[in-house]
């Protein structure tokens, strides 16, 4: 390493565009207290949604830990830019080409992370039984464990997955998903396209990913219509939008607290 330039974005980790002493320039994460297999399988997620060849993903170029115990990431650099003539139907139509490029079920051969939180993967045949039991129930029981979540809640989180199978939609078989798709996980490179970082990645039903872009807002409506066009949702999308929505509302309570725990339990009502 030649030199070390701290970047701004992230809440959970430490980044740095790093330039090596050959002169190549690469982007650094860092992490004294990340948990075991954190890095690793960000790696993973990534070399896995580059082999859809849908959207560019930054190429992996090493993980490990330093002498001192500092976890780390080494990705190719790229540089940012803003965004150029049709970027957001470009995003739209590379996602739907993720998406259709599937994966071998709902779930993942094996468990990785949210955030620091981490994310089981077991995988299932059925939809409704991945999304009650790998999402909801497991965040219902680390809410529990982290006393987040009190017997009100639990009640109506249990009485939801009992619930699934009549409300989550036709069946579709399972695309391959970025998983963690809000605003700050799509990074626009120089030549000002679309780009995905960050990923949280599994098997799953693909209003997943299109319900996280809604949950917090930044993508514009084109991206939708252009992903629409690509791969037409079934019918009864919207009305599903929160139902996809309480995954992410209960990450970010066992996360965060607060508020959170009002809006899952307002979207869980709202399906029973």
């Amino acid at each position: 390493v030649a030199r070390f330039e701290p970047l701004a974005g992230g809440d959970i980790n430490k980044a740095w565009r790093t330039t090596l002493q050959t002169g190549q320039v690469v982007f650094v994460k860092t992490n004294a207290h990340a948990p075991q297999g954190l890095f690793e399988t960000e790696a993973r997620g990534i070399a896995w949604l580059a082999e859809a060849g849908a959207l560019r993903t930054p190429q992996v170029l090493t993980s490990g830990s330093t002498n001192a115990g500092e976890n780390f990431l080494v990705l190719e650099y790229l540089s940012p830019g803003r965004p150029s003539h049709g970027h957001d139907e470009r995003l739209g139509r590379g996602l739907a080409t993720l998406h259709r490029f599937g994966a071998e079920s709902f779930g993942l051969n094996h468990n990785n992370f949210i955030g620091t939180l981490p994310q089981p993967n077991r995988a299932h045949h059925s939809w409704a039984t991945f999304y009650g039991e790998e999402r909801i129930r497991a965040q219902l029981q680390l809410g529990l464990h982290r006393g987040r979540v009190d017997s009100s809640l639990q009640k109506i989180l249990e009485a939801l997955i009992e619930r699934l199978p009549k409300v989550i939609g036709p069946p579709e078989p399972p695309a391959r998903l970025h998983g963690d798709l809000w605003s700050g996980n799509l990074h626009t490179t120089e030549d000002g396209e679309p780009s995905l970082i960050d990923p949280a990645v599994y098997g799953g039903h693909r209003e997943m990913d299109l319900a996280m872009m809604k949950l917090f807002g930044g993508f514009p409506e084109r991206v939708f219509d252009a992903y629409h066009e690509a791969y037409p949702l079934a019918p009864g999308f919207s009305e599903r939008v929160e139902l996809y929505q309480l995954y992410p509302l209960l990450v970010h309570l066992n996360l965060f607290g607060g508020q959170y725990a009002q809006s899952a339990h307002r979207v869980a009502l709202s399906y029973l």
